[in-house]
């Protein structure tokens, strides 16, 4: 009986793969598909950019236009990532902390800029805040112009990224509970105590994680700052519109060389996505190990 039951488990076994050949084609199907979509193109990149010499790709990325896109750009992520911090935050607490009517179309609701296209999202914030458009025209008036300004990039790279961040939150909330914070409360914590000396410690890697995601999105977005930004050179032009400009300029080599500055952002978000998926694996064995210890 025993025997049998173990030439069963090892026909399924078999059954269900594992075999040399399929083990290999499916790793080599992988590897190539990778190389060829991811590996290929980054290399391409680098080497494109470096063309004409390293002269040459230093002095594109030290143009006047090109300085202002990159300026623009870091603008743009840096008031967007506090904002979407502080958004991310208060949404993921609400909707984890709180029983309340409309919780869960708020949770779908907060993915709609996964949904919609970022050209769709800037067509409708023209509609809204240009200066011809339903607020925009009274916005116009008072002398206030959002769209194809600053203010208007900013006003659609938020959209665009507001969900990182809770999304990272929301699933690690939920599954601490809320026994801890509880504690807390009845042994005299305030809000504020709460959420430093509780809350933040267990969720500040996932809240890192979705920073960093912000960011990457905020730098790399095109669609729909493309839209409501007026493509202006040297005035309205982010790293990524600039890249086009260069490219139908035909200045193909310094269009690569402010491209490499997009890839190099994505390979170091990469880097630190790793780097925090390490740390909160660490963690974890840190705490089991302690709790092993305890039960002992």
């Amino acid at each position: 009986m025993s025997s049998s039951k173990t030439s069963s488990g090892q026909r399924h076994q078999l059954r269900v793969g594992d075999s040399p050949w399929v083990k290999g084609l499916l790793i080599g199907i992988t590897l190539f598909l990778t190389a060829i979509l991811l590996v290929v193109p980054l290399i391409a990149i680098f080497q494109q950019a470096f063309v004409e010499g390293a002269a040459h790709y230093f002095n594109s990325l030290i143009e006047a236009d090109t300085l202002h896109a990159i300026g623009l750009t870091l603008v743009v992520a840096a008031l967007t990532v506090p904002i979407n911090l502080v958004f991310g935050v208060m949404l993921a607490w609400a909707v984890t902390r709180f029983e309340f009517p409309g919780r869960k179309i708020l949770m779908t609701l907060m993915d709609i800029p996964f949904a919609v296209s970022p050209v769709v999202a800037g067509l409708l914030y023209l509609l809204l805040y240009g200066n011809n458009g339903w607020i925009g025209s009274w916005l116009y008036d008072q002398d206030i112009q959002l769209m194809f300004a600053w203010p208007g990039i900013v006003m659609v790279t938020v959209f665009v990224t507001c969900p990182f961040v809770a999304r990272e939150l929301i699933p690690l909330m939920q599954q601490q509970g809320r026994e801890d914070e509880e504690a807390a409360v009845i042994l005299g914590a305030s809000g504020w105590q709460l959420f430093r000396r509780v809350t933040l410690p267990n969720i500040k890697w996932a809240l890192i994680y979705g920073v960093i995601l912000t960011n990457a999105r905020a730098v790399g977005e095109f669609g729909a700052v493309s839209v409501v930004s007026g493509n202006i050179r040297g005035e309205t032009n982010t790293l990524p519109l600039h890249v086009q400009l260069q490219y139908e300029d035909y200045q193909a080599a310094a269009a690569f060389a402010s491209a490499s500055l997009l890839a190099m952002i994505a390979l170091l978000t990469l880097l630190l996505k790793a780097f925090i998926e390490w740390r909160q694996e660490r963690s974890l064995k840190i705490e089991a190990e302690k709790e092993r210890q305890v039960t002992q």
